[in-house]
């Protein structure tokens, strides 16, 4: 039987020094503590087995692709020919669009490496830990900042002429103010579901909406010397 400890309280603001916690209990109450304990699930082989899953189905359906239909290939290459419009990959199609109304230094180098560093270091940023809804917290600070941003992009887009890139954020920016005045009690399913979106939604959606609509302009609307054309003339 060892002895028991000898505690005492004592007064001090160095807590270098005196590094104790003590809990004062009173009669008829009983200290809590308010945890949740949030549900885990193993990487290791619920996770790695849905990985391993989706790929192979994704291989599976890529090898169907590839025997009843025909890869868009053209012809062997000429030198002595260049295509008009010489396009990328439907991969760059979307940084070739925007090469059309910046300098190569800005549209190759400055857009894509802003664009790569601010997904990169935007997870890192502590700002909606519990992913709650944008507008659920200082609606109208948070509005305000939001119509700021959407209305200097806007402005920029308008100012070198970038009206396919424009489309996206006006859209987008719509979304935003629906979801500003909806509620997660509204009686639409749709607003509901916007009033709930943190902010690392928002801007991811409006990336790859921005992507998909540059992309699809570069693919479908773009003939001779990177000129406006509809898809059904020739």
């Amino acid at each position: 039987m060892t002895p028991p400890k000898d505690y005492s309280a004592e007064v001090n603001s160095n807590m270098r020094v005196s590094q104790r916690r003590v809990l004062f209990v009173t009669r008829r109450t009983s200290p809590q503590v308010k945890v949740y304990d949030e549900e885990k699930v193993q990487t290791s082989p619920e996770v790695l087995i849905r990985a391993l899953l989706a790929v192979e189905c994704l291989i599976i359906a890529l090898v169907l692709m590839s025997l009843f239909f025909n890869a868009p290939l053209e012809g062997v290459a000429n030198p002595t020919n260049t295509p008009n419009p010489a396009k990328a990959p439907w991969y760059f199609l979307g940084l070739q669009e925007i090469l059309h109304y910046f300098p190569p230094v800005v549209a190759g180098v400055l857009i894509p490496g802003l664009l790569v560093t601010a997904l990169i270091i935007i997870p890192y940023f502590d700002i909606n830990i519990e992913a709650d809804g944008l507008f659920l917290k200082n609606r109208k600070r948070r509005m305000m900042l939001s119509m700021i941003v959407a209305g200097s992009f806007s402005l920029f887009f308008l100012f070198f002429k970038v009206y396919v890139a424009l489309v996206p954020t006006v859209i987008m920016t719509a979304l935003v103010l629906l979801a500003a005045f909806s509620s997660p009690l509204s009686s639409s399913r749709f607003r509901r579901y916007l009033a709930l979106r943190p902010i690392f939604w928002w801007i991811m959606t409006w990336f790859l909406f921005e992507l998909i609509v540059l992309t699809a302009v570069g693919t479908f609307f773009r003939g001779p010397g990177w000129s406006w054309v509809w898809p059904w003339r020739s």
